[in-house]
């Protein structure tokens, strides 16, 4: 039976304390609950570490709780205080336990007394699985060094001591020093017009989760995009950067057009060096994204319309747990395509949207059935490894669904009542459930029944009658595509000049997981994909060619490697070479050379990776 026949359809809002255990976390909120922490934190480049003062604020639950239960991964805890009213401190016992892979150390302190504050005195480690430290020469203008973080999915306790969950959010105030000439900015109203004179401050009023935490430091330059945005990155990319996203504050008029007001007051973009593990990062007030999507053409700043879009949809509404993570990225993923088709049009949302949908029918069959599920029934991983396609892709098909049942003018009437009846909490899927039954489905009854809800939400694969938006140039590369594999149409009569990158990600995409060696060739001789800037391209291009046995493409597929940090961008390059013995050992020796300028989560993606081949690798024949 599923949780919502539990729970009342007036969909109210279910405390922290009254939510199921986090199992990602250590923190114990039927107890007490962490509400704001007061931060001081000097950037120290030589050592590589954050040294930290962390003034947690406490809203105690339990009259007969004894201990607050934190979690931490690689900090050296220094010393605990309770802190009084008057501010005075009073020595606290802590124990700090041996790490759990994948959760951390669990930070227990004795707190009897039910202190309103707690304050603990840290360091970061060098290792710390949610910062990446950059030498100067590691960066795109080499003149100094450079600090970003990456907290989602549970990595903030490797750089705060706090409650590290989804369902727990918080404000935060934060004083950071640095060098001068560094420009310290973090997931907080930041000033374009801040003398970089080594103090930085920052006040974030509305309450967040954990994984929204997020510093950033370095040789910063900024570029005002609108009265409330811009674009900070190194000065020799910042010009670039504003240029391709110059539409950002049309973007954001045009979402508050859809689902209401722009709460979060600035929004400003922080491009990133090549090693950010992701395409981009949904950090309140400041988005951090890669630097693969500066194309020139704006075709890939869809990126900023889903990053905008979570300030609606993860930022406003947050997933109540690591299993809910659908309600972010698949509300994201919906509203992503409004934007895009309110700016840019109804063709390049429904190519994108046709690229996910061809993606996910060609993957989901492949996957466990609990899954494919939007909300799975729990199960043992770690929590980066929560999301999938499914989350994402799966998740906006869904709503897609209910547009198209409801139609558009009542979706979203729902979809902007959903964020304001829920902003500033974190949410269950059953909770969305309890919201959507009353509100949209029984509100116009024999649209859509209630067994087809439930057949998205909880069923395994996709729907039979989801609906697939046409596109007659996805239709004409498809027929294209035939008549070049089949030696009827020569690689340079493809119709390609004029093909935008998702055209061209398209024609990749639906190539044969290993295509024909002459026909690679043949393709690459006539559009010169081999050193493509444009990594969506390369990736696709590597994979293909390197499946198709053309070695003469590994240094170039080796190079966008190194280039290149993002995983999503990165990983099936890595996975296409491992397929063969020879291809593992050149990609070995590819990861020596480029893995000191990875992000952590990116080494440890690729050592998983390289570990499962080698775990399956067939034992070498004896003589």
């Amino acid at each position: 039976m599923h949780l919502l026949s539990t729970l009342a359809l007036g969909a109210i809002v279910l405390p922290v304390a009254a939510q199921a255990a986090d199992p990602h976390s250590f923190a114990q909120p039927q107890d007490v609950v962490l509400n704001h922490i007061d931060l001081n934190l000097k950037v120290d480049f030589p050592h590589q570490q954050l040294d930290g003062v962390a003034t947690l604020t406490l809203d105690w639950k339990n009259p007969d709780a004894h201990d607050l239960v934190l979690d931490t991964e690689n900090l050296k805890v220094a010393s605990v205080e309770a802190v009084d009213d008057e501010g005075h401190p009073r020595a606290l016992k802590f124990q700090l336990a041996a790490p759990v892979p994948n959760m951390g150390s669990k930070l227990t302190i004795a707190a009897p007394q039910h202190p309103r504050a707690v304050r603990i005195a840290y360091s970061t480690s060098p290792d710390a699985s949610g910062l990446q430290w950059l030498d100067a020469a590691q960066t795109a203008d080499k003149q100094l060094p450079f600090l970003f973080s990456q907290s989602e999915a549970t990595h903030a306790r490797s750089w705060i001591p706090l409650q590290d969950s989804p369902a727990i959010r918080f404000t935060y105030t934060a004083h950071v020093t640095a060098p001068k000439d560094v420009r310290v900015v973090m997931s907080a109203p930041n000033d374009p017009k801040h003398a970089l004179d080594g103090a930085f401050d920052f006040e974030q009023t509305h309450p967040i989760p954990s994984y929204l935490m997020a510093i950033a430091a370095g040789d910063l330059a900024v570029r005002e995009t609108g009265p409330r945005s811009a674009v900070y990155a190194e000065p020799s990319v910042v010009a670039k950067a504003a240029h391709e996203f110059e539409d950002t504050e049309k973007m954001i008029a045009a979402t508050e057009q859809l689902y209401g007001p722009y709460r979060w007051g600035r929004y400003d973009i922080l491009v990133l060096p090549p090693s950010f593990p992701f395409g981009g990062m949904e950090n309140p007030n400041m988005t951090f994204a890669t630097p693969t999507v500066l194309v020139g053409d704006k075709s890939l700043v869809s990126l900023v319309a889903h990053e905008l879009a979570h300030s609606w949809s993860g930022n406003l509404v947050t997933n109540a747990s690591w299993r809910d993570g659908w309600l972010n990225e698949g509300f994201t993923t919906y509203v992503q395509g409004r934007i895009t088709e309110a700016l840019y049009g109804q063709r390049q949302e429904t190519e994108e949207t046709l690229l996910a949908i061809r993606n996910l029918e060609k993957t989901i069959d492949k996957m466990p059935q609990n899954t494919q599920r939007l909300a799975p029934e729990p199960r043992d991983v770690n929590a980066d490894d929560e999301l999938s396609d499914v989350a994402y892709d799966k998740g906006s098909w869904f709503l897609r669904t209910l547009e198209q049942k409801f139609g558009r003018a009542h979706f979203d009437a729902w979809l902007k009542g959903y964020f304001d009846h829920f902003q500033w909490h974190s949410i269950t899927t059953e909770q969305m459930l309890a919201y959507l039954k009353p509100n949209l489905i029984d509100k116009y009854p024999g649209k859509m029944s209630w067994d087809e809800v439930e057949e998205w939400v909880y069923g395994a694969g996709i729907p039979k009658d989801a609906p697939i938006p046409d596109s007659p140039r996805f239709d004409a590369i498809d027929k294209e595509r035939t008549a070049f594999l089949a030696g009827s149409l020569a690689a340079d009569k493809l119709d390609a000049k004029d093909w935008n990158t998702q055209e061209w990600m398209y024609f990749l995409d639906r190539l044969p997981d290993t295509p024909p060696l002459a026909r690679m060739q043949e393709l690459d001789a006539a559009w010169h994909l081999t050193g493509t800037p444009n990594a969506e391209i390369g990736m696709r291009w590597y994979v293909h060619a390197i499946a198709a046995g053309d070695k003469a493409a590994w240094p170039a597929a080796a190079a966008h490697a190194t280039r290149i940090g993002r995983m999503y961008l990165t990983l099936p390059v890595y996975r296409t070479f491992v397929a063969t013995p020879e291809g593992f050992a050149y990609a070995e020796q590819v990861y020596a050379k480029a893995k000191d300028g990875y992000h952590p989560l990116t080494r440890m993606a690729v050592e998983r990776l390289f570990a499962r081949a080698r775990a399956t690798a067939p034992a070498p024949a004896k003589d």
